[in-house]
């Protein structure tokens, strides 16, 4: 099948490499606003299994550029009956996007919204999780660290903005930044103090589990993250940020047991976002999600499958055992 890749930065450029290294992949079309971009990452790539070339003759499409583009390039897609995979990460972007599900479902495709590393592998890590109990109460997702610039102004305003939780089935605001928890990921990471943020989490999670009495999410923050975050950034971001994280609890019932099911990942959140980009645009572009419409990875990607194809592109995932 043919893909589109809109948008070549740091997440953009990982799901270019791993959607050629996919054999259900016969070709990439990249394209991006930033003269040149696109053109670097083809010539990474090799001209056999792609083009720098805005096609709309796809089975596919990636859309990895700054969220506020995506609703009227998924609209334009789903018109044309192209499945979408999206990785915005904004609470509004999710909003809009998740409002497209009738067209979606109208034209028989899906659109997987915050198809990245947190939302996105951290909805399928929940998935996996409450897979596991009779009865799922509640869901905590956390998340550390940055992909690339796009991504590290997007953590600035989130923790600058005002977070959306759901509790007893009520959506109730907080003030970013509020809300201190120390989270612990897998190693190397451990502990750091993760704060409420502008995550759209709850939104994408909630359908997945009806019912469900509490979803939150949270941020890694350090005292200057929060001091600034309602300021503008200090300093340019990094090209790509380092290593990261995220963690999935889950709570519910196991017959009359109370359980608590704890999964994370370390990575650079750049390289497992493209890939959990990538596993979504394959699946959709060959008709292998549980359903056409608009959600997040929770609701439309089959957990236990979807964490064996983003394992064996080297992104692979942690159960908290306990200790003595």
């Amino acid at each position: 099948m043919r893909v589109a890749l809109i948008g070549a930065g740091a997440v953009g450029a990982r799901a270019a490499r791993q959607l050629v290294s996919s054999t259900a992949v016969a070709r990439v079309l990249v394209s991006d606003a930033e003269p040149g971009r696109a053109d670097a990452v083809v010539a990474s790539l090799g001209e056999e299994q792609s083009t720098a070339s805005e096609s709309r003759d796809v089975d596919a499409v990636v859309l990895a550029t700054p969220g506020e583009t995506h609703v009227e390039l998924a609209r334009e897609f789903l018109e044309r009956s192209v499945p979408v995979v999206s990785v915005a990460d904004g609470v509004d972007d999710v909003k809009a996007l998740l409002e497209l599900d009738a067209l979606a479902r109208r034209r028989n495709v899906s659109l997987v919204v915050g198809a990245g590393f947190s939302p996105g592998l951290t909805c399928v890590l929940a998935a996996h999780a409450a897979a596991n109990l009779d009865q799922v109460d509640e869901v905590h997702v956390a998340k550390v660290g940055t992909g690339g610039p796009a991504c590290a102004e997007a953590h600035h305003r989130a923790l600058g903005g005002v977070a959306l939780d759901l509790r007893d089935g009520t959506w109730v605001v907080r003030r970013g930044g509020s809300g201190r928890e120390l989270c612990w990921f897998p190693d190397p990471i451990g502990g750091t103090d993760c704060y409420r943020a502008a995550l759209p989490d709850a939104l994408l999670l909630a359908p997945a589990f009806p019912g469900v009495e509490r979803i939150t999410a949270r941020l890694g923050a350090n005292r200057r993250d929060r001091v600034t975050a309602r300021l503008p950034m200090l300093r340019p971001p990094h090209p790509e940020g380092g290593p990261g994280a995220a963690r999935v609890e889950v709570r519910g019932r196991r017959g009359a047991s109370r359980v608590v099911q704890v999964l994370g990942a370390m990575d650079r959140p750049a390289v497992a976002a493209g890939s959990v980009a990538a596993v979504a645009a394959v699946n959709a572009g060959l008709r292998q999600l549980r359903r056409p419409g608009a959600g997040g990875l929770a609701e439309l990607a089959d957990p236990l499958s979807f964490l064996g194809d983003l394992a064996a592109r080297g992104v692979k995932a942690a159960v908290f055992e306990g200790a003595a």
